[in-house]
């Protein structure tokens, strides 16, 4: 049919990624949000920061278990990928292990001091598995 109009096809591997890479968005670009809104939230009222937390955990901790189940989804596709990849790889686990511990403790701390070391931590250790999954999917 001349002038047709042809899409690539949508596959299982396009929906795994898509999947991981929202809920990343949600997981990092969440945090970063959120860290930036802090101020203007403290303005609001001193209870603010907390109810925009409370809130943003509520799609935040599904995000960061489809996280985990899609990037194990990730590793049963690409096992054969060779020993750099693989401790590469363990680098991430590692990461992700320190961002959702320190994103636990970020909620749960009594102190101020403690919420902004732990959130800190959260937010690094959530960017730099942003930055190594990167890294992971441009060596394929």
């Amino acid at each position: 049919m001349a002038g047709s109009v042809r899409v690539i096809a949508v596959d299982v591997e396009t929906v795994r990624l898509f999947l991981h890479v929202l809920a990343a968005t949600v997981w990092v670009g969440g945090q970063i949000t959120l860290a930036a809104l802090v101020p203007a939230l403290r303005a609001v009222g001193r209870d603010a920061p907390k109810a925009a937390a409370n809130a943003f955990n509520r799609v935040a901790w599904p995000a960061f278990g489809v996280l985990v189940v899609t990037g194990v989804w990730n590793v049963v596709a690409e096992a054969d990928r060779g020993s750099q990849f693989q401790s590469t790889l363990m680098v991430k686990y590692a990461l992700v292990g320190i961002s959702g511990v320190t994103a636990y403790l970020h909620s749960t701390a009594s102190s101020r001091g403690a919420m902004a070391a732990f959130g800190a931590l959260t937010g690094l250790s959530a960017i730099a598995t942003l930055f190594v999954g990167i890294l992971l999917a441009a060596s394929g």
